[in-house]
């Protein structure tokens, strides 16, 4: 049974940096690529950023030249370095592997930016 273990949230001040961690197991997560994806209250749930088996990375807008999303394939774990934190970055953040391929979501991790 896949399971994804997000962790590294909390609350940071504007301008701040986080870094997230989710840590798989129950699949053979080499050969898999992974996502970020985020949501607030009242809003679907967005996509972040992604890798793929072979770290090819990909962003959305709202995101790109501040956060990067990386990978661990010993620790079975990906990584989301969140710098030039925004108040409109505020969600819960979850990981998962990219549209279409979804497994068990996990309970994610709550990141708060404000001052």
């Amino acid at each position: 049974q896949v399971q994804l273990v997000e962790s590294g949230g909390g609350l940071v001040q504007p301008g701040g940096s986080l870094r997230l961690s989710c840590a798989a197991s129950g699949m053979i997560f080499r050969n898999n690529a992974m996502a970020w994806y985020r949501q607030t209250p009242g809003k679907q749930r967005e996509w972040v950023a992604s890798v793929t088996s072979v770290s090819t990375t990909d962003y959305a807008d709202s995101v790109k030249d501040r956060f990067t999303i990386s990978r661990d394939n010993v620790k079975n774990t990906i990584f989301l370095q969140m710098n030039s934190l925004k108040p409109d970055d505020t969600a819960v953040y979850y990981c998962n592997r990219p549209p279409g391929f979804f497994v068990s979501w996990g309970q994610g991790t709550q990141v708060t930016v404000s001052s």
